[in-house]
């Protein structure tokens, strides 16, 4: 007989066999594979393999291919961005002998095509009492889709585009399109391009734009126009943790239609599509340049470029722009900037060139060379494909955190003077600094969403991150870990304690991530929660109501390769 333990770890499981009911779901393919039958539908759910490592040595391509797809994790039913969270058991590339442990990957994975599908995974994990964990492309940077022992829901797959013209519903009379949640960002934005719109969706070309990127409120390179992705969302459909398939909109449960749209992925349901608004093309002016210490360029004296830059963030995040940007250290005294890209919506060239004058201009009395690179699109898809860079997985011996600062640290003399103090402490340090100047104001006629009220005060999305050798111990890299969190990212907080951060990518550790991720809205959030997940069956580290759990790590560290248990 099947049992709970040959399928996952939970512990409030009370280790009696799987009733006949579920069991007839289950249909033995292979030793230790398992097949769902819903209707005429079969779906198989291969338990997922600890990663293959190539032995880098060896020329072939099978290890050149297997290398590639290390980098690409959102085209894998398990696999996450960031794989420290999956636990160290198994470390490509420095790994190339031994054996791996599965570690905190799902055991099995439901490829889901049809709502019944995920209906069935949802009633089974939630009747045998399985851990449950849904994955789009699993781009958050905390791993909120992985989990050790887990059924996993992966809705990389639904990818319909459906485009409405004139979409009405409650106030709202426009162009609409409705998306399946496995939709990326380049397959919306090329649809869009084809169709004559433009969408709000992310920087980065395999996020999945209606996964958790829009229920975690979701940045865009349209934010400074048209506000965060979560904003535009109209309608919802989702199967909730009773297994009840809903459409949730404003008129229908208000509640659950706020809480959805900014609340966090993974929390109140598997959201298996939504519509959102959508806007004409717009055309787009793109630039990229550099510029670094020297000869003639102090390390003041490129600060002082960097501070000239800062000064214009209300200017720039107010005339619709978006600019995504480093500041890296490259040895002692010596810094480079990089500006890959600006992304000005709705500016010609010569648009552009004149809202940069003033912070160009100060750069050429400082005596700093630079380079722009600048060219004029039609459209956001052309603008977008050449100004973004494809993102890869991250490493397992790194971890982020961010801050998301607000307007008045850019405009209030004090507070911008200890901001940039800041900011050169963490890159002198040897901190990478990457950043986006935006806005993401709540527009009129806009339904107020759950994201992060932090969002709607800030001027700049910052991030930075740390690494450790691929060799440390866990209580080094642990060390090193809340050196991070409190020493780095504390002198931060510091100087906008009353702001947050974007829980998407953000510092797993992050003190008071209620306040941090969700601030004012916390409450409401959590009493909802109850509401419509009163067993807990949605976790996610970080998440909603995640205080109510604990992983027991089997390194100490956090990550999601121990059992989940009830605190």
């Amino acid at each position: 007989m099947v049992t709970f333990r040959s399928i996952a770890w939970w512990c409030s499981y009370k280790n009696s066999p799987l009733s006949r009911s579920l069991l007839s779901f289950l249909v033995p393919v292979q030793q230790n594979r398992v097949r769902l039958r819903v209707g005429r539908v079969d779906r198989l759910l291969p338990p997922v393999s600890p990663p293959l490592v190539p032995m880098l040595s060896v020329a072939s391509a099978r290890a050149h291919r297997i290398n590639e797809d290390m980098m690409n994790s959102a085209a894998d039913p398990a696999s996450v961005m960031w794989p420290l969270f999956e636990g160290r058991s198994c470390l490509p590339p420095d790994l190339t002998s031994g054996s791996c442990t599965l570690g905190g990957y799902s055991s099995y994975a439901v490829n889901v095509s049809t709502v019944a599908q995920i209906q069935l995974a949802v009633n089974f994990a939630r009747n045998a009492g399985l851990r449950l964990v849904a994955k789009n492309t699993g781009h958050d940077f905390n791993g909120k889709s992985t989990g050790a022992g887990a059924l996993g829901i992966w809705t990389h797959h639904l990818k319909d585009i459906v485009y409405y013209e004139d979409y009405q519903l409650g106030n709202y009379s426009g162009p609409a399109v409705k998306m399946g949640s496995g939709v990326q960002a380049f397959e919306i934005y090329e649809k869009a391009n084809e169709l004559g719109f433009t969408a709000v969706g992310g920087e980065g070309k395999t996020v999945g734009v209606a996964g958790g990127y829009v229920l975690g409120g979701g940045h865009s390179p349209m934010s400074s126009v048209y506000g965060l992705a979560a904003d535009q969302v109209l309608a919802l459909e989702v199967v909730l943790a009773n297994g009840r398939f809903v459409t949730v909109t404003e008129q229908s449960d208000p509640d659950l239609f706020w809480a959805l749209r900014g609340g966090g992925g993974g929390t109140y349901g598997i959201v298996t599509s939504i519509i959102s608004r959508v806007y004409p093309k717009v055309p787009v002016t793109v630039s990229t340049f550099s510029f670094t210490t020297g000869t003639n360029v102090s390390a003041d004296t490129f600060w002082a470029g960097v501070r000239a830059y800062m000064q214009r963030f209300p200017a720039n995040a107010d005339a619709g722009t978006y600019a995504y940007f480093w500041v890296i250290s490259t040895g002692t005294d010596e810094f480079e900037f990089l500006m890959n890209p600006y992304f000005a919506v709705n500016h010609t060239v010569a648009e552009f060139n004149a809202l940069m004058k003033p912070w160009f201009d100060e750069l050429d009395h400082l005596g700093i060379s630079f380079q722009p690179n600048t060219t004029y699109y039609d459209n956001f898809y052309d603008a977008w494909n050449a100004g973004f860079p494809l993102e890869t997985v991250g490493s397992v011996t790194m971890m982020t955190g961010s801050r998301l600062f607000p307007r008045t640290n850019f405009e209030n003399p004090t507070l911008f003077n200890q901001t940039v103090a800041a900011l050169r402490s963490t890159v002198s340090a040897g901190y990478a600094l990457l950043a986006f100047n935006m806005k993401a104001d709540l527009l009129d006629g806009v339904t107020p969403s759950s994201a992060n009220p932090a969002f709607r005060k800030t001027l700049m999305h910052a991030i930075t991150s740390t690494s450790w050798s691929s060799n440390a111990t866990n209580a080094d890299i642990l060390e090193e870990m809340e050196h991070f969190t409190y020493d780095i990212l504390g002198e931060w907080r510091r100087t906008c304690p009353e702001a947050g951060a974007y829980m998407s990518e953000a510092d797993i550790l992050e003190p008071d991530f209620q306040q941090a991720f969700y601030g004012s809205y916390y409450d409401r959030l959590y009493a909802l929660k109850q509401r419509y997940d009163p067993t807990g069956l949605f976790y996610a580290p970080t998440g909603v109501g995640s205080e109510d759990w604990q992983v027991h790590s089997l390194d100490g560290l956090p990550d999601q390769n121990g059992r989940l248990c009830r605190v």
